[in-house]
């Protein structure tokens, strides 16, 4: 088929030409006395996007998946009791790696379309005057329902509880895409992946730990190797790591995080929530719905967006795909066949989501679903023109 493939999955996202160039080197001696030029200040510009002062951050060869691991083994021990709510299919997979993990795992259901029962949470933290409780898991945008959730408002509901426990975010498809305040939030350990908000293949894990998080791994007893921080605690202070880094992903972080900050983040943040509403306004105009049940929990990085009663998502995604060469997220799980997913986040503009919207509204009609040609695209394009910046006269 001539032409690209469009890709809008909400991860893999795509991949800017300049990091994939940054990305085309030679191999390089990860031991060399010139390697930490690069390491240091991945690190110190790492904390910028995860915005804090006060944390450390890490780079791990590994997957998102891999950062659930790394949060949990290096801070809490088996038996310990953590609490967490089940709202879709990735908040779902971290309750079943905890589980594994030997961990005690408390977790409540709630409706997939919703996001994390503040005013629950704040009353079961109240209720433990023990203290049992040693962690809150938090995914903040589960990536299977278009769903985020209020992380300021889940550390009100913590602090209103004065409970000590350790505050984890789950940031694989939100961190350098939706706001995130690591300090101001008082997060101890969140948590991303390369291949979604910062630009890249999978394949690194990017985390940053608190103080008190640090300070808990002390005491930690869960089993860890290769997945340990404090080897990176002892390399990573001279520019190294404890072990062969993945060099080409390396130099495509300096890039994408180069890209990110020239942005400025609060522009990336506004760029993102601009692009979502644009979608948002395409799926009213066909007379569908999303997946979140609320506005408070519409997702500016992906739109889960359900398809009428007597059809199957996975058939426009089959048209999608094979008729236009758009792919498009699937439905996952409970959603599998009800849902199929637009994700808008990484590098884009206006004009490449557009294809998303014009591919989906064609998928849609040839599969029988009756939406007006052209609506979902107009509504989004009006939006987007009424909102663009302003310009200089010529």
């Amino acid at each position: 088929m001539p032409g690209r493939n469009h890709l809008y999955v909400p991860g893999p996202t795509n991949i800017p030409d300049a990091v994939l160039s940054a990305m085309h080197v030679p191999s390089q001696d990860h031991r060399a006395p010139d390697f930490p030029k690069l390491v240091k200040p991945l690190l110190e510009d790492l904390k910028k996007i995860f915005r804090t002062e006060k944390g450390q951050c890490f780079i791990f060869p590994a997957t998102g998946t891999a950062g659930w691991e790394i949060a949990l083994t290096n801070t809490l021990s088996p038996g310990d009791k953590v609490l967490t709510y089940r709202f879709g299919q990735f908040s779902h997979l971290w309750i079943d790696l905890a589980k594994r993990l030997g961990l005690d795992v408390e977790f409540h259901e709630v409706p997939w379309g919703q996001g994390v029962p503040v005013d629950h949470l704040e009353a079961r933290l109240k209720e433990d005057k023990s203290h049992q409780i040693k962690a809150v898991l938090a995914c903040h945008n589960e990536t299977a329902t278009g769903v985020t959730s209020d992380l300021p408002a889940i550390r009100k509901a913590i602090d209103a509880a004065a409970h000590p426990a350790l505050f984890y975010i789950d940031g694989v498809s939100s961190i350098a895409s939706i706001e995130f305040r690591m300090d101001e939030w008082g997060v101890d350990v969140a948590l991303s992946g390369s291949q979604k908000g910062f630009m890249l293949p999978a394949g690194l894990a990017l985390l940053c730990f608190s103080q008190k998080a640090l300070a808990a791994r002390e005491g930690a007893q869960c089993k860890r190797a290769f997945l340990d921080i404090y080897d990176h605690t002892v390399h990573n202070p001279g520019g190294y790591f404890p072990y062969t880094p993945s060099i080409p992903l390396l130099h495509g972080l300096r890039k994408a995080l180069d890209l990110l900050l020239e942005e400025g983040l609060d522009t990336v943040y506004a760029r993102h929530a601009r692009l979502a509403e644009g979608t948002r306004r395409a799926v009213a105009a066909w007379g569908l719905k999303l997946c979140a049940q609320d506005p408070k929990w519409y997702s500016n990085t992906v739109s889960a967006i359900v398809v009428p009663e007597g059809f199957d998502a996975r058939d426009v995604m089959h048209y999608a795909y094979h008729r236009y060469n758009l792919s498009l997220g699937a439905g996952l799980s409970e959603v599998m066949g009800k849902v199929f997913r637009i994700g808008h986040l990484g590098d884009l503009n206006e004009l490449m989501l557009c294809s998303a919207i014009a591919g989906a509204e064609m998928a849609m009609r040839d599969v029988g679903i009756q939406v007006t040609p052209g609506s979902g695209v107009g509504a989004a394009c009006e939006y987007w023109r009424e909102t663009a910046p302003a310009l200089a006269p010529r």
